[in-house]
């Protein structure tokens, strides 16, 4: 039978974890080493058993033995055998006596003539506590294994469930601080990268912000450059990143192949007005404090985002329209040029001599202040109506909405009075009506008067007093 392992005490394990932190802390300051890093173990194939850990301590390894996932006591290398095959043995065995539910307790088998002990569950070996165990923990043989022993039985027993409970939790505890300190370096590398990817991003934004001001482009499109460098930068930050984590990038990829396409129809509304708003600032169908209509809605552009774009009605009133319903509709912008055509449509008199007319009309229109001098006001005649003769004329204004308007209005109002100061008479609509098949005049004069002398006749009778009087 193979010589396998000794248990050790508690408080002299507490004392030679001392000098394991010590190692560790060398370990970490040295980065070439690797002679002192933890060896990844396979775990056993019992269900409750799991992968033992290597510890450093003075120079050799040691393992820990799992009962319940609770580690118990540590053992060490033997000459043929490596401190976690000699766990994994020991744990592989524990298992299999857990498994039966055992009634017997471990005991000690001493071997004075070989030098050691070993440790049975009725007539199965669980563990042999060799000479190279006693020197490993400064103990005899038979001390040891009588420790281990007593541990071991102590673990067999199922503990209350609070102490359980607080086991795991402080096993779960130790392992996270493990973890936390191997990962300690990485983890401070990706906070690293994350924090210059910061910083470069937000120097690349306003060094292009400040280099855009030179560009013959709107606000907008340098808005647009620099959100795009600055999300470019932070891409890259962040592969930086994960890559110091340790992420394998083609698991990425393939992780995101597989999810892109659900991502794209779940938010597909929302990546659509996110497109669009990427397109609007890179078209610029229109510009900020432009004046536009886009199907009801019609006002100044107060912002233009990703997502949406936002209207201030000529009423206060604010609309947000999706950049996806603002890219497909059709869009007015009533302000892309400086002046606006006008047009006012005035009736005058069949007997009034047109070119005198549209002489004065001219000289009306281009006095009000305001009115573009070119192009030339048009002056037509739009329409002959039952009454009067319809022109329209036709003016160039300023196009944003209230001096347009304002200039509309002063207009109509030259213009009437110019044509009331030369006498043009400006008639309002005439209407004839025919009457047909009507009765003769003198039946409908009779019958008047027969009425008339009837309603008489029944005031008389209603009041005496009138026909007294």
């Amino acid at each position: 039978m193979p010589t396998l392992f000794l248990p050790v005490n508690r408080p002299r394990l507490i004392t030679r974890r001392i000098p394991t932190a010590i190692a560790i802390a060398i370990f970490l300051l040295l980065p070439a080493s690797k002679g002192l890093t933890q060896e990844d173990v396979s775990p056993t194939p019992t269900p409750q058993t799991s992968t033992p850990e290597e510890i450093p301590s003075d120079g050799l390894f040691f393992a820990d033995v799992i009962v319940r996932g609770q580690p118990v006591l540590q053992i060490g290398s033997l000459a043929q055998l490596s401190a976690t095959e000699r766990a994994q043995i020991v744990n592989r065995r524990i298992a299999g006596i857990l498994a039966q539910s055992p009634t017997d307790s471990i005991t000690v088998v001493p071997d004075p003539e070989r030098g050691i002990a070993s440790l049975q569950v009725g007539n199965r070996v669980l563990m042999t506590v060799t000479q190279q165990d006693a020197q490993d923990f400064n103990l005899p043989v038979d001390k040891l294994a009588q420790q281990w022993a007593t541990e071991l039985n102590q673990a067999f027993e199922r503990p209350p469930l609070a102490i359980d409970v607080g086991q795991r939790l402080f096993v779960t505890l130790r392992e996270f601080q493990r973890d936390a300190i191997d990962n300690l370096p990485a983890v401070l590398g990706a906070l690293l990268a994350i924090a210059a990817a910061w910083l470069i991003a937000a120097i690349l934004r306003r060094l292009t912000l400040v280099g855009a001001q030179r560009w013959e482009v709107d606000r907008n499109s340098k808005i647009l450059v620099s959100r795009l460098v600055y999300g470019g930068v932070w891409v890259v930050g962040a592969i930086v990143a994960l890559g110091v984590l340790g992420l394998d990038f083609a698991t990425l990829v393939g992780t995101l192949g597989l999810t892109s396409v659900a991502i794209s129809f779940s938010l597909r509304d929302v990546l659509s007005n996110y497109f669009s708003g990427i397109i609007l600032l890179a078209s610029r169908p229109f510009r900020l404090g432009d004046q536009i209509a886009i199907r009801e809605f019609e006002g100044a552009v107060t912002q233009i985002q990703l997502r949406a774009t936002t209207l201030r009605t000529y009423d206060g009133r604010v609309v947000y329209i999706p950049n996806q319903e603002v890219f497909t509709a059709i869009i007015t912008n009533n302000t892309a040029c400086e002046s606006r055509r006008s047009s006012v449509i005035v009736g005058v008199a069949y007997d009034a001599n047109i070119n005198t007319v549209k002489q004065i009309l001219h000289d009306a229109v281009l006095g009000v202040n305001g009115v573009e001098a070119e192009p030339k006001p048009d002056i037509l005649v739009r329409e002959l109506g039952a009454s009067t003769i319809n022109i329209e004329v036709r003016f160039w204004v300023n196009s944003r909405r209230l001096p347009f308007l304002e200039m509309t209005s002063l207009v109509a109002q030259a213009m009437k009075e110019a044509l009331q100061q030369a006498g043009i008479e400006m008639p309002n609509e005439i209407y004839t009506v025919e009457l047909r098949n009507l009765p003769k005049i003198e039946q409908r004069s009779g019958s008047r008067e027969s009425g008339v002398e009837s309603r008489e006749s029944e005031n008389s009778k209603n009041n005496p007093k009138s026909k007294t009087s």
